[in-house]
């Protein structure tokens, strides 16, 4: 295993600029330069879109960005002491101790449980003194392989003591700590509250849900702890083991930044009778049922199977767009005979390329046909947890037999997690509990799921797929044009929030029935994939044409946003739309409108459900393609400019609310 940090990756008392981005950009540079990442612009890429999410300063004059990167060879940490200290977004003002943690992709275990044991050495003072006081790059190399050699950590593998080695008289917490990379902050927040439940005199056992992998607290721990703190900013594995505990949520940013508030939470917590508790029971829902509301919770579901769904339809798509650049549209017809009567020793008529293409056609078509199950298992697993997931896979599946499509998935996804989620609280003797969550519970919430669609629902709803079906392929002029432009607004309203992803997954539902001769699924595709890549390219545009605009951060960011945009990645645009919503939002949708309207109205087509410009094999028309997002581009980014130079900016009640400047 080679060295986390070496010299080259040390910069000390070093001016790297006076913005968050322009210290990672340097940071990076010193990865790729030390030979430990290939590209500068993905890392920086992908750092800055980590840091868009959550501020990654910390207490103390620290900052820690971090992320996993396509672009990283080998897990490395990069150091900058500045000589003029930098705000990353801490409570407490700017850091001067700049640690970037750049970790591969698929970052093996044992190098992920060293940057987990760095991230928690970075809450201790004795250590970040050791770092300032440092004079030569060499000495930061020691210190940091010091703190990083394995010695036993109690906190942060979440290893409990047995329940009887507690201290008696004492409160006892417990808590979990989550973030959604899972390297750094997760195990810093856990060091973070260990520290201060130990100068609250307060027992505490602290499990970590990240990238070093997960042991679970004790049963014993838990049913004695008197309350529970999840600092978390994804949903806790495994909540239901804490049903019944008053418990304390917050992101995981706040166990870091308030570890002695929220141990005082906590403990008032555990005194209240009518503090909030952790709901459900084990195989039930993982959410408390009495803090969310119906709507709530079937958005969660739906969000969680379409989370879940995207990857089959993603790699089949790109599969089958491969599979018809080798082969051919007429692959469809002979890649079954194909790949059964064929081999690489005995090609087909047409060879080698007919021969892949008919191979990544099928692999890809088979890939898709896991789509409505999937989506329908997801569903039912976000209600229910694991008990729910066979009986939805069940009933998705029932509904693509019936022809039910998408919507038929989602319906027998949610008549899963129903079914399960409600019997899973039944009140069943002791001796049967044990057959409920892998026989009893998948085998009625089957029969009731899969009944109701085969008997009830499941024809209903596979006309309704067959009209809309019907409705899109027969869709032309006004109609088409019409369509792509609601896509668009949806794509550019919240920038990957739900009303975004609830186009996106639109898009992605239909792409299991398109065909060559029903290509309008395809269309939509193209429209929201454009669509979705004008926000950050016209942010981007528009920190060019008027820089004076934008703060030394949002040009910054800018340069970041042409990557993300040409990725399709439209949380690019999240960083200008949080610090100016009124004016970058409606430019967004605009912009993303028109692109949606002129790519359906020009016939544009993507087989591919990701990607951007760099699945440009899958793309029909792609010179229109990009030609629609050009326009769309320049019409975002000539509309934010004018709002910006146009209007000024006034607080009503508290929100910041352009209004014309007259004369």
């Amino acid at each position: 295993m080679s060295a986390l940090i070496t010299p080259e990756l040390v910069a000390l008392d070093k001016n790297l600029g006076a913005a968050p981005s322009s210290v990672i950009r340097r940071l990076a540079e010193l990865v790729v330069g030390a030979g430990r990442a290939t590209e500068i612009e993905s890392l920086y890429a992908d750092a800055l879109a980590r840091e868009a999410k959550t501020a990654t300063g910390i207490p103390g004059g620290l900052a820690i960005p971090h992320c996993r990167s396509a672009a990283v060879t080998e897990p490395t940490l990069a150091l900058a002491r500045l000589s003029t200290p930098v705000d990353f977004g801490a409570g407490d003002g700017p850091a001067d101790l700049v640690f970037l943690i750049a970790a591969p992709a698929g970052a093996d275990q044992e190098h992920l449980k060293i940057l987990a044991k760095l991230s928690r050495s970075l809450m201790k003072p004795a250590f970040t003194a050791a770092l300032r006081a440092a004079t030569t790059p060499a000495e930061i190399v020691e210190l940091v392989t010091n703190v990083v050699s394995p010695v036993p950590v109690a906190v942060g593998g979440g290893t409990a003591a047995p329940a009887a080695s507690v201290r008696t008289g004492v409160k006892r917490l417990v808590a979990v700590t989550a973030c959604p990379t899972g390297i750094a902050h997760t195990y810093m927040a856990a060091e973070a509250l260990s520290a201060a439940a130990e100068a609250a005199g307060v027992e505490m056992q602290v499990e970590t849900q990240g990238s070093a992998g997960l042991t679970m607290l004790d049963p014993a721990v838990i049913a004695a702890a008197d309350a529970v703190i999840f600092a978390v900013d994804v949903d806790v594995r495994g909540r239901e083991r804490f049903a019944g505990k008053p418990v304390i949520q917050v992101p995981v940013k706040r166990g870091i930044d308030e570890p002695a508030k929220l141990i005082a939470d906590a403990i008032a917590a555990s005194e209240n009778p009518n503090a909030r508790r952790v709901g459900g029971t084990a195989g039930a829902a993982e959410v408390d049922e009495k803090n969310e509301h119906f709507g709530q919770k079937v958005k969660r579901a739906l969000l969680t199977g379409v989370s879940y769904m995207i990857p089959f339809v993603a790699g089949g798509g790109l599969l089958i767009a491969l599979g018809f650049l080798l082969g051919g549209y007429e692959i469809t017809k002979v890649a079954d005979v194909v790949t059964l009567q064929n081999s690489l020793f005995n090609l087909p008529d047409g060879g080698l390329a007919i021969y892949l293409g008919a191979v990544f056609f099928k692999i890809g078509a088979l890939s898709m046909g896991f789509l409505v199950p999937a989506l329908s298992g997801y569903i039912a697993y976000a209600i229910a947890d694991r008990p729910g997931i066979a009986p939805g896979f069940v009933a998705g599946a029932v509904a693509g037999f019936m022809g039910a499509g998408f919507l038929g998935g989602i319906a027998g996804g949610l008549l899963a997690g129903v079914a399960a989620a409600s019997f899973a609280r039944l009140n069943v003797p002791r001796w049967l509990r044990s057959l409920m969550p892998v026989v009893i519970i998948p085998l009625v919430a089957s029969i009731v799921a899969s009944g109701l669609m085969f008997l009830v629902l499941g024809g209903p709803i596979a006309w309704l797929t067959a009209a809309l079906n019907t409705w899109l392929t027969g869709m032309s002029g006004a109609a088409a044009i019409v369509l792509g432009l609601i896509l668009g607004l949806m794509m550019g309203f919240d920038l990957g929030g739900p009303v975004n992803k609830v186009a996106y997954a639109f898009a992605v539902a239909g792409l299991g029935t398109a065909t060559v001769a029903n290509q309008a699924p395809w269309q939509i595709m193209a429209a929201v994939m454009a669509a979705g890549m004008v926000p950050p390219l016209a942010m981007a545009l528009a920190t060019v044409l008027d820089k004076k605009l934008f703060s030394p951060i949002e040009r910054e960011n800018g340069k970041a946003a042409w990557l993300l945009g040409a990725s399709f990645i439209s949380e690019g645009a999240i960083p200008f739309a949080a610090a100016d919503p009124l004016r970058v939002i409606p430019a967004s949708m605009l912009g993303a409108g028109v692109t949606g309207a002129l790519s359906m109205a020009w016939g544009v087509t993507s087989k591919a459900p990701h990607g951007g410009i760099f699945v440009f094999f899958a793309i029909d028309s792609f010179a229109l393609f990009a030609l629609a997002i050009a326009i769309g581009t320049v019409v975002a980014g000539l509309v934010v400019i004018a709002l910006k130079r146009y209007t000024t900016k006034k607080v009503v009640s508290g929100v910041e609310a352009p209004v014309l400047v007259t004369a």
